[in-house]
């Protein structure tokens, strides 16, 4: 069968590689099209567009690259009427995808949900597009499964692909070959995008130097390296307190004793590491204020958002900077077994390994109900 996958961010190209290799185990003749990032384009198929020319992040930062939206929208919907595959398989990246669901719907094509958009979060009228615009969705969250399905979707909860992930990880022989020490007192993971690393990561080298310690930052390959190395040159942190390295985060936070982290899926990866941390977040100040006015939940992490409580501090927009985060860090590090142990409560509430494996079965039967996979 044909699949057409699009993953538009660092997380959907990881979880989008997981599904292609649990497609081609379940289906050998799986022909794969896709957007996608390094990870997808390891696990074969044909690239159309790489994710380091998709990372839009923000209302604003939407808003002033909106002709080159428009513009890949197109090019998408082109390539799905060229390429006709039997489904189009949608990771995150609701701005855009949502609005290739309703256009896939509408023109004949299957339409699957991986990684589903957190309309629960905001924007609840969306779950009605999602409902009329997609065959199945495949939530990866505990709650997600009631509440789509409550809202009249078909849905199927499939656990969350992290711990396939740290399964992978830890399956194979790791040789550290950045030569990373033993333990790192912190871990800064700035995020995956340039406004956000741009952000991010001055405040988390002046706090490295306010408190006097050394850390590791968890570099991305889809940002050039010498943006990294302007940053730490213009913060004035001393060279031999820092390390950088790239595509190895996990590799880091095994040996990490805490971590600074930017919002999104790196919160849960740092907590199924067992790592504390706090979650830090700033973005642009229209951004922040569209979404504060339409955002329902009481928290940005999702750490403390599975387990519906406060386990690990958030500092937001004006409350993040270096003194905030030094007291807090100074505060966290003595609190650290409580939040273990609210850890390993996150983690019973996910599920199982073994959601790539569920998603590529459950896709597969969305198109051929009959087939024993």
């Amino acid at each position: 069968m044909k699949y057409y996958i699009i993953a538009g961010e660092v997380s959907g190209d990881k979880h989008g590689s997981n599904l292609m290799h649990s497609l081609k185990k379940s289906d050998p003749e799986a022909d794969i099209r896709f957007w996608g990032g390094d990870a997808m384009q390891h696990a074969g198929g044909t690239m159309v567009k790489h994710i380091q020319d998709l990372a839009f992040m923000g209302f604003y930062e939407v808003i002033i690259h909106l002709r080159t939206i428009l513009n890949l929208m197109t090019i998408c919907k082109k390539d799905i009427l060229s390429y006709r595959p039997d489904v189009v398989i949608l990771i995150d990246y609701p701005g855009f995808n949502l609005r290739i669901a309703e256009w896939a719907k509408k023109n004949g094509f299957k339409v699957v949900y991986y990684i589903v958009p957190q309309v629960w979060a905001w924007h609840k009228s969306r779950v009605h597009k999602l409902r009329k615009y997609t065959d199945l969705l495949l939530a990866i969250l505990p709650f997600e499964e009631k509440f789509y399905a409550d809202h009249g979707c078909k849905v199927t909860f499939v656990g969350h692909p992290l711990l396939d992930e740290i399964k992978n990880y830890e399956s194979h022989k790791n040789t550290n070959s950045h030569n990373l020490p033993e333990k790192i007192k912190i871990a800064l993971l700035p995020g995956s995008r340039k406004q956000e690393i741009k952000l991010m990561l001055p405040i988390f080298l002046n706090t490295v130097k306010k408190l006097g310690i050394k850390a590791v930052i968890a570099g991305s390959s889809n940002i050039p390296e010498s943006m990294y190395h302007y940053i730490i040159e213009e913060s004035g942190v001393e060279k031999n307190n820092i390390m950088l390295v790239f595509n190895d985060m996990y590799s880091i936070l095994k040996r990490s004793e805490f971590a600074f982290v930017t919002s999104g899926t790196a919160t849960l990866e740092t907590a199924l590491w067992d790592v504390p941390q706090i979650v830090a977040y700033k973005g642009n100040p229209l951004s922040y204020y569209i979404a504060k006015k339409i955002i329902t939940l009481p928290f940005i992490s999702l750490v403390n958002i599975i387990l519906n409580r406060k386990l690990v501090d958030e500092l937001i927009q004006e409350n993040l900077t270096s003194e905030t985060l030094s007291d807090h860090y100074n505060k966290t590090i003595l609190d650290k077994d409580n939040i273990k142990n609210g850890y390993a409560t996150l983690k019973k509430m996910l599920g199982t390994q073994g959601a790539s494996d569920k998603a590529a079965t459950a896709i597969i039967r969305t198109l051929r109900p009959d087939t024993k996979v």
